[in-house]
């Protein structure tokens, strides 16, 4: 794993939640995006050489909506860069980790992402994030 990528934070309402941690870090969001798939919507503050990324659900059956109906809001996931997604997948797996999915997804900001199940990580969401790369091929 090559650093910390970024802290994914479960917030209830992006308006208030972005304007709460642009007055904390003095910055302004970079980015903001949509994930259908996976029913949440994003905006990223950068902070030093990682990110902050704030989450709020799309629907109601969303993995952000029900972790705040269950824990509130808060710190959801951290999130590590590595090179190379799949051979990580495959080396965390043999470790013995759970994987929350059996292959890289697309997620938000240009990354191919894989969650390791909180029950096999002392209770912490570890999301594995790699940039997708063009191929010129």
């Amino acid at each position: 794993m090559n650093k910390v990528e970024h802290i994914g934070i479960a917030v209830n309402n992006m308006e208030e939640s972005e304007w709460l941690f642009s007055r904390l870090l003095n910055i302004n969001a970079y980015k903001t995006e949509n994930v259908a798939s996976e029913g949440v919507s994003t905006s990223f503050f950068r902070i030093g050489g990682s990110k902050i990324e704030l989450l709020e659900a799309t629907t109601d059956d969303s993995p952000i909506s029900k972790f705040i109906k269950k824990k509130g809001e808060g710190i959801h996931h951290i999130a590590f860069e590595v090179a190379d997604i799949e051979s990580e997948m495959k080396r965390l797996k043999k470790e013995g980790f759970v994987l929350l999915n059996e292959n890289p997804k697309r997620g938000a900001d240009n990354k191919l992402v894989c969650f390791i199940h909180p029950k096999s990580a002392n209770g912490v969401l570890i999301e594995l994030c790699q940039e997708i790369r063009v191929n010129n091929e």
